[in-house]
């Protein structure tokens, strides 16, 4: 039995949880919620409408998700985690680790910027979203999402040294 919209679901999560790690910052709790998105996604079916991406509809449901657990943990306080630790492959060549090394700088960079930015900043540039999609997820308008990627293009720059 095949089901072509759990199918395109399964597609779409190494991005899913690359948005999940950029919004919580923590590996483990990005499979939470991303596996929280699914399931909102899969109860939810009879609400995407099949003409429009799944991608963007998606992502929605995920930052919605996130919000919600944001919301709740406040009440909470502030959690660490202690054995987060970034884990950096050993690679060859001077190349491989300059860039390496740019882009632990960028990504360190971009976690600095304020949620607003840094969220648009991924979905138009990583995840490659048009500005219309990331308008939808966002709920904001596109002029926006244009000024946002504007300030925090700029911002990035500066912070890297580059502008």
């Amino acid at each position: 039995m095949s089901d072509p919209f759990a199918e395109d679901i399964i597609a779409v999560l190494p991005n899913l949880k690359r948005f999940a790690i950029s919004l919580c910052r923590r590996p483990d709790l990005a499979d939470d919620l991303v596996q929280t998105a699914v399931e909102r996604a899969l109860r939810g079916r009879t609400s995407y409408d099949p003409t429009t991406r799944l991608e963007p509809w998606l992502f929605r449901i995920l930052r919605n998700a996130w919000i919600d657990i944001t919301r709740r943990n406040q009440t909470r306080g502030v959690e660490v985690d202690a054995d987060t630790a970034f884990d950096m492959p050993a690679v060859d060549g001077v190349r491989d680790i300059e860039a390496r090394l740019m882009l632990d700088k960028t990504n360190t960079a971009l976690q600095t910027l304020p949620d607003e930015q840094r969220e648009v900043m991924i979905l138009v540039c990583m995840q490659e979203m048009t500005y219309k999609e990331a308008s939808a997820i966002l709920d904001i308008p596109i002029g926006t999402v244009m000024s946002r990627l504007a300030r925090g293009r700029l911002a990035l720059a500066e912070k890297l040294g580059i502008s």
